[in-house]
């Protein structure tokens, strides 16, 4: 069985969030990506659907992308736009490229010819496919496309090898009691042993996963404060993703002890992590964000896996994690957030302490 997944159309729409286009056009249904389109409004990019119908499907919609291009120059003056392919639009075969320069606006215009079973349906062939044509819109360099589309790659092989794209069902699971977990932490930093934190977050979810790095260990525990181990390293990635990592950076409550890569490279920066944990063997570890991106049977110890799929519990618990932690909506969360948010595991570790 394979499970719902992010779809190709949804993956593009944040890549061009990534980008920081000021518009992006929808080609297709006015449902199409509605809730992906609701949250980027939260980000500050107006999203603009052509609503296609029934009739459209049959005789096209190219009329309705260059009335609807010109309406959005009218109204916002931006300087990018974003036009998205839907499954509607790329099936009849819209030529999106003609409409816009049929249209021909001002504004610089990224087009995306992709649709929801785009290359066998993986989200980040969506991805990959705004980088190439952000590439041919002058946003970014060919170098900066290379070095995505490998990360894009390394994360599908990631989560169809140790994730939840791996094809068999896996029922939802929620994890380990937050509470017993927490005291867990506090029993070992209380007993003197070596704690180490390694956040290998991807991109805006940093924001919810550092919460727990927030916290003023050095109050609690002068003569024992943990390892931080973070992928934030502020001159990778897009300027939007770089933005996330000197934020992180600012607000956590010691800069990272070792930095693995950045915020756009976690499907490889757990490989660094590891190297790390061996050197330092610790007694407990905690991997923050995409914790599955660290091969938990080469790190000493005992281990947390802070996650926020409830389908990744199993899979994690599988790989060797002794405890499995869930935190629920951490992208909706973040979503437009401009700082760190609240976790709820960092919050049962602060209730603790007090």
């Amino acid at each position: 069985m394979i499970h719902p997944r992010p779809s190709p159309i949804a993956a593009a729409l944040y890549t061009l969030r990534d980008l920081e286009v000021d518009v992006i056009i929808m080609h297709g249904p006015a449902g199409c990506c509605f809730r992906t389109g609701r949250l980027l409004e939260d980000e500050g990019i107006r999203v603009i659907t052509t609503a296609m119908n029934e009739n459209d499907f049959i005789f096209g919609a190219g009329e309705k992308l260059v009335e609807t291009i010109r309406e959005v120059e009218e109204t916002f003056h931006p300087k990018n736009i974003g036009i998205v392919g839907t499954c509607a639009s790329m099936i009849i075969g819209e030529n999106m490229k003609n409409n816009a320069q049929e249209a021909g606006v001002n504004a610089n215009i990224v087009i995306v010819e992709t649709h929801g079973g785009y290359e066998a349906g993986d989200n980040t062939a969506g991805a990959i496919q705004t980088l190439k044509a952000a590439n041919i819109a002058g946003l970014i360099s060919e170098d900066e496309v290379e070095r995505q589309t490998i990360m894009l790659q390394k994360a599908t092989e990631l989560e169809k090898t140790r994730g939840m794209a791996k094809g068999e069902y896996i029922q939802p699971d929620y994890g380990d009691n937050k509470v017993k977990v927490a005291k867990k932490v506090l029993d070992y930093l209380n007993e003197g042993k070596k704690v180490s934190i390694v956040l290998n977050a991807k991109k805006e979810t940093s924001y919810l996963f550092s919460d727990i790095m927030t916290i003023d260990w050095t109050k609690y525990y002068p003569e024992n404060v943990p390892v931080f181990i973070a992928n934030t390293d502020e001159n990778i990635g897009l300027p939007y993703i770089r933005h996330h990592a000197v934020t992180v950076n600012k607000t956590i409550h010691k800069k990272p002890d070792y930095i693995t890569g950045g915020l756009d490279e976690y499907p490889v920066t757990g490989i660094k992590a590891e190297e790390i944990l061996n050197t330092l063997n610790s007694d407990l570890t905690i991997v923050l964000g995409v914790p599955h991106a660290v091969d938990v049977t080469k790190v000493p110890g005992e281990t947390i896996a802070l996650t926020d799929g409830p389908r990744l519990v199993k899979p994690l618990r599988q790989m060797g994690f002794d405890n499995v932690v869930t935190e629920l909506d951490a992208h909706s969360k973040t979503l437009g957030a401009k700082g760190v948010v609240e976790s709820e595991f960092a919050q049962t570790i602060r209730g603790l302490l007090e």
